[in-house]
């Protein structure tokens, strides 16, 4: 794995969403230095801490203010997360009132608050990552709404079925995530302060209203139980994010699928000048899609991390904290390039119609064996219909007749159906039920929420 959660190769012509940017250790500083701050200014608000030293420090936390040498030296005599930055804040602040800072805190009181800031920026381009795909797919579901092709159940044809329709099952299951990492952040975004062991010990009943001030000054909640020990919202979270990607990975399986020579049915952006293969001049890869099924898989494979991290020994375990924080940057670098790829999918994904009809046809009409048997079953029964349609169909395969053919010749269905009503019937542009409706609703849902993401 490359440096700052690196992921997907940058040759993919991509534009970064900037998460790595946030899980730089620089920008992870500054947000526990902006704990830092709140803890000083909630305790002053308290009376806990003068409020001259809250204004210091609070001044005085910005990591561009400090000595990069000390802190470098510091961390590498010490092996600590967190001292040597707190010591450079006490530094800068000075007398007298430097010796206020991270008063009653523990290492992981600021560090955890200080990621979940952190993670609240990265939730807001996510956010806004998946607004950017819902408004390209509801301009793909409404162009193809009516656009009929196979559909296929256990990778075989099933019943006609339209591409907007395929479009609105992904704005459906995308709309749901976005519900679920709206519904997670007043569990997830939660200030902690309950000291070494949670016990609030430091700060005694005055701890609480502490927690509460800072929670108020970040624009997060407050722990109601500040236990180190705590990680069912941080997996939560990466659960989630496992989700979202189950999903993401599914649509870029499907298009690439959708996207081999055999099937030919779409095609993802391929800009002019893209080189698929320095052997094949021939090849368009469906780059995109494999960087959406790798970083989707990647983002999965947090999922269990995640969950172990939640069996801490005891009140506070540094092993499982480093697992967590190990899984949720992962997850959330590689859901930044998911997403990212999967709008770029969507904005420029071409649909060939003319290929989808031509393998709609493939069968000769088998796809259209249960209008046939629907059909027919309104005067003989559905089972008995079954059974006639059945056996044209296997014969069609079998030994390699038209199905159309077989069904003319079998006087159980011609003594009910004519041969008009049986060409009708093997149309399959008229069997796609309420496709074209449904794919116009998911598009309207995916302006409306795509709307609310902006």
């Amino acid at each position: 794995m490359a440096n700052e959660g690196d992921t997907l190769p940058t040759a993919t012509r991509v534009a970064d969403p900037g998460i790595r940017a946030l899980y730089r250790l620089e920008n992870r500083w500054q947000a526990w230095l902006d704990v830092e701050a709140a803890l000083a200014r909630a305790q002053a608000e308290l009376g806990i801490i003068p409020t001259a030293a809250a204004e210091a420090i609070a001044a005085k936390a910005n990591l561009g203010l400090m000595d990069r040498t000390r802190i470098d030296e510091g961390f590498a005599r010490t092996g600590h997360t967190l001292v040597p930055l707190v010591w450079e804040l006490g530094r800068i602040v000075g007398d007298p009132h430097g010796g206020w800072v991270h008063w009653g805190a523990t290492t992981q009181n600021i560090t955890q608050t200080g990621d979940l800031l952190v993670l609240r920026q990265a939730h807001a381009v996510f956010l806004r990552q998946i607004g950017e795909a819902l408004a390209a797919m509801a301009d793909l579901a409404e162009r193809t709404a009516d656009m009929p092709m196979a559909g296929r159940t256990h990778g075989q044809h099933a019943v006609p079925a339209t591409f907007g329709y395929k479009v609105a099952v992904w704005i459906d299951e995308l709309l749901r995530h976005v519900e679920r990492l709206q519904q997670l952040a007043p569990r997830l975004f939660v200030a902690m302060l309950g000291g070494g062991a949670g016990t609030f010990a430091s700060l005694g009943k005055q701890g609480p209203p502490v927690q509460q001030a800072i929670g108020r000054l970040l624009g997060f909640g407050s722990m109601a139980v500040p236990s180190r020990a705590l990680g069912d919202h941080l997996a939560e979270n990466i659960c989630v994010l496992g989700l979202l990607a189950a999903t993401c990975g599914k649509i870029g399986r499907e298009i690439y699928t959708l996207m081999k020579t055999e099937f030919g049915e779409v095609e993802e952006p391929v800009p002019p000048g893209t080189v698929g293969s320095s052997t094949m001049p021939q090849k368009r890869n469906p780059k995109l899609c494999q960087d959406v099924i790798a970083a989707a898989a990647e983002v999965r494979a947090q999922v269990p991390l995640a969950l172990e991290a939640m069996t801490t020994e005891h009140e506070a375990d540094r092993t499982t904290s480093l697992m967590m924080d190990s899984a949720e940057q992962h997850a959330c670098v590689a859901t930044g390039d998911m997403l990212g790829r999967l709008a770029e999918i969507m904005r420029g994904l071409r649909v060939d119609p003319r290929r989808m009809r031509s393998n709609l046809d493939l069968g000769g009409g088998l796809i259209m064996a249960e209008a046939v048997m629907l059909d027919l079953g309104a005067a003989i029964g559905r089972q008995h219909a079954h059974d006639v349609v059945y056996d044209a169909a296997q014969a069609a395969f079998v030994e390699g007749k038209p199905f159309s053919q077989l069904l003319a010749a079998d006087e159980r269905l011609t003594a009910h159906v004519d041969a008009a009503a049986i060409a009708r019937l093997l149309d399959p542009t008229a069997y796609t039920g309420l496709c074209a409706d449904m794919a116009r609703v998911g598009a309207a849902r995916a302006r409306a929420g795509a709307a609310g993401l902006r």
